[in-house]
């Protein structure tokens, strides 16, 4: 296999308007779905430029259900086949719902109770850039490097799928931080830098 040939997915959190509540700042000055599609545009778009596969699962402004989402990943398993494809779906984590602003802080990759041992390495690979940055924040980090919850995306894709949290809209510090053009564009990097690592890794 040709380090080059994996099928990179990029999956940009949420749309306009959010299917689900909230999804912003509280004070609204970062949205999710905005933030996303540029973090995830500066991904596809520094890959491409090195010569390597990706693509946004989602390029619509409009927000799509995650079954639709799963279905697009899935698709793209079946024509480059599962082993060669990758998915990572980027959003902001928060600390609660009620509009307030919290104290958590730091950057997490979530993979599914059913992930594979690719999943999981490419959690990994992407904490670390993560912890190379500074942004491993003030909570417990697993000792495997990952967090593992339900999520769809993770769930039901047939490709190692990766969800990271990255920083906390809820965190006023942290969103200054996101607004930023250095916030932004380490972010994106970590994540270039961890896919790399990956299909590195996967070649040999």
């Amino acid at each position: 296999m040709e380090a080059k040939k994996i099928k990179v997915l990029i999956d940009n959190g949420h749309g306009d308007p959010p299917l689900t509540g909230g999804k912003c700042s509280p004070d609204g000055r970062l949205k999710e779905y905005v933030w996303c599609r540029d973090v995830a545009v500066r991904i596809v778009n520094i890959l491409k430029g090195m010569g390597y596969d990706a693509v946004l699962v989602t390029p619509e402004t409009k927000d799509i259900i995650l079954k639709e989402r799963v279905r697009r990943v899935n698709d793209y398993c079946k024509r480059y086949g599962s082993k060669n494809c990758l998915c990572i779906s980027v959003h902001n984590n928060a600390a609660d719902s009620d509009g307030k602003w919290h104290n958590a802080t730091g950057w997490s990759g979530w993979v599914a109770p059913n992930a594979s041992s690719n999943s999981k390495r490419l959690a990994q690979l992407l904490y670390k850039e993560a912890e190379r940055a500074g942004l491993q924040g003030n909570r417990c980090v697993p000792a495997e490097k990952y967090w593992v919850g339900n999520w769809a995306i993770c769930r039901d894709t047939n490709c190692p799928t990766v969800l990271t949290e990255n920083l906390f809209q809820d965190n006023k510090s942290e969103v200054d931080y996101l607004l930023t053009e250095n916030g932004k564009q380490t972010i994106a990097m970590l994540h270039v830098k961890a896919i790399i690592n990956y299909i590195d890794q996967t070649k040999k």
